[in-house]
This record gives C-alpha cells, structure tokens and sequence, in this order.
C-alpha cells in the first residue's frame, strides 16, 4: 500500500475516529486503526469492541491496500507536523513507514484480519432526522445517566422515535431527564433503543449543531449513524428501559419560579460546604422565599436566600446539589419552574414555559 496525503486532509479524520481508541483494549489490534486504501479514497476505522467509528477521505492512491496502524502514535506524529506538512506512507510487511520532509517514522502494524468489523446491518429500521434536533435532546438528557451501575440498561440513553415526536430519557435512579418534542422524522415504524455511553459521548463531540438531516440504521443489536463521510456504528444495550412515565410525579399546585442564573449561582456557592460524600443541599420555601442551606461534619455552613415566585405551602426538603446543578445548567430558559408535592416526594423541574424537557430529583435525608 502506497499513498500520499497532506497534514489537512488526514489529520481532522484522525481526530474523528481516534477518539474511540480506548487506552486500555482486550485485544492489541484495537490499539490500532483500520487503513483501507482504495484507488479513489482511504477509509480510518476505529473501534473498541462496542463503537465504532469510521470516515473517508478522498484521496488518489498509489498502491491500494489494507493495514492498522497505531492510532495514537500515528496522531500524535500527525499533530507534531507544521500544517503545510505533506506526508507519504508505504506500508512493507509489518511495518508503516511514513516520510515527512526529512522526518522518517516507522511503525510496526499488525494483520487486517485481527481487526473487528461490524460489516453490513440487516434487517434494519431506516429514520432521518435534522442533527440539531437530536444534539439537543441529548445535550438535555444525557448528564443523567447511570456509570457502571449493575443495573446495565440505566448504562445509557434510551432513545424513542415515532413519525412525528423524537423522546430521550435517561436515569440512575436517583433523578430522571426526560427531553420530548415534534420533531420532522422520516420513519414508518417506531423506533426505540438504548444507547450505551460511550456512543452518547462520541455522538455529542462529533455533531456540530446544524440542521443537515442524518440518517440512523437500527436493528435489534446495532444503531448505525450517518453524519457526512463520517460513520458512527454502536452496539445497543440489551434490556428493558424502565417505565419512565411512573417515575414522574403529578404536578401539584406547589410551584416556585425562580430566576435559573440566581438559583445556579447560589448553589455552587453553597455546595462549597456541603458534605463532600452525600453533597446534601437543604430548601426551604415559605412567603416568597427560597432558603438554601449547607453543612459539613466540621460544622462550616452556608446560608443563602433568594426571591422566588411561591405561593404554596411551606415546605422544607433537602436534595443532592450537584443533582440540581446538572438539571440548572441542562436548561436554556431564564427562569426555572419547580414542583414539589410535599416534604418527601421528588422535585420536578422545568424550564420555564417549555414542558418539552421534564428533570425529575429525588429527595434525600440530611
């Protein structure tokens, strides 16, 4: 395999797709990424076993071929080199020798047959959808999920698509983010699938807010996504999401509306001295009032008040700070809407005037 290519071409694919290339891999070959050179482009794959990512770059080729290569070695060399760099690769038995100016490289490479493709998706539910529309739901939604619980299909972020609505919800157990809206989706069979983490992170470092509609492949074990030359394949999580829609609780006629900035700032303030293993942040609502209050084992504490909008009973209830922060910072609007039953049910949260995203947070003792 023979090839040249200029620092500009390669080095943003590389920055793509070497993402995925976890430190840490069960089998070496995974450490490197898939060249394949054909006579009009060379394709990057990477992959860790349940993501795989793969982009293609037009380019014309000396000597097609396949082989791996390093991934972070190879990036790491690419991102040394002044831009104007122009670099010509030939791979030799078991080696990658690339040539830049009066720099030489040699990589050792490793057998195109260890390397683990996903191949061709069957039988598959096709949908189309504007990339913005799906960016925002998960940037709503996805702080929420659960890490490494053994509860694996809380490990990721269910998603819902029917012909006219697109849904995202994720979970721990201890709060809940749910983002629902109408949404212009080319689909005739509802769509639902949970996505692992390590899909949702790569997705949201690679879509670039814009209304370019995408194209998602999905059967009962793969989600495939198109976006431009670059191609994202994930293995889903097996199981069944819980029933979301219990998890919420009837509004109730106890509603605070408080300016989110203030709220925000308050709490980060406050949360200085919270206990720093259970982070417990104490409300208090009564006569317009918002009282927030902090404590630790070494009796520092913290005491804040706002103005809110509450006409509701009073009402004393203490929550996970950084809980709330997570949900204050997922929201756009300038004021918050809280609705909280009484004194031991869960608080729930939206941005004001917009019941598209619902923040659910459980309560805890202090």
């Amino acid at each position: 395999m023979k090839f040249s290519i200029s620092k500009l071409e390669l080095f943003p694919s590389l920055q793509q797709v070497v993402g995925v290339v976890e430190r840490k891999q069960t089998h070496e070959v995974m450490y490197n990424l898939l060249f394949d050179a054909s006579d009009e482009a060379l394709q990057l794959t990477g992959t860790d076993n349940e993501v795989e990512l793969q982009t293609r770059i037009p380019l014309i080729v000396t000597e097609p071929g396949k082989t791996t290569i390093p991934a972070r070695k190879l990036f790491d060399i690419c991102r040394s080199l002044d831009d104007n760099a122009r670099l010509d690769f030939e791979i030799d038995a078991d080696k990658a020798k690339i040539r830049c100016g009066k720099s030489r490289f040699t990589l050792a490479t490793l057998p195109v047959d260890e390397f683990p493709l996903v191949g061709d998706l069957q039988n598959t539910t096709e949908v189309s959808l504007p990339q913005i529309e799906l960016e925002t739901a998960i940037k709503r939604t996805s702080f929420a999920m659960a890490q490494q619980d053994v509860r694996y299909y809380l490990n990721g972020l269910l998603l819902q698509l029917t012909e006219n609505e697109l849904c995202c919800v994720s979970t721990d157990g201890h709060r809940l983010a749910l983002h629902r809206t109408a949404a212009d989706i080319e689909t005739t069979d509802a769509v639902k699938a949970i996505i692992p983490r390590k899909a949702i992170t790569e997705l949201s470092r690679l879509m670039d807010g814009s209304d370019t509609r995408i194209q998602l492949s999905l059967n009962e074990k793969h989600l495939r996504i198109k976006l431009g030359a670059l191609q994202m394949t994930t293995k889903l999580v097996e199981g069944k999401f819980p029933d979301f829609e219990k998890v919420i609780p009837l509004e109730s006629t106890n509603i605070a509306i408080v300016d989110r900035d203030l709220l925000r700032q308050s709490l980060t303030r406050s949360a200085i001295l919270a206990n720093e293993t259970y982070k417990g942040v104490r409300l208090t609502l009564e006569n317009q009032v918002l009282g927030i209050q902090t404590n630790n084992p070494k009796h520092e504490e913290a005491e804040d008040e706002l103005e809110v909008d509450y006409s509701g009973l009073p009402m004393e209830i203490a929550f996970n700070v950084v809980y709330l922060l997570d949900v204050l910072n997922a929201i756009d609007s300038e004021s918050a809407e809280m609705n909280i039953k009484d004194n031991t049910s869960s608080m729930v949260i939206h941005p004001m005037g917009n019941k598209s995203s619902t923040y659910v947070v459980m309560p805890m003792r202090l």
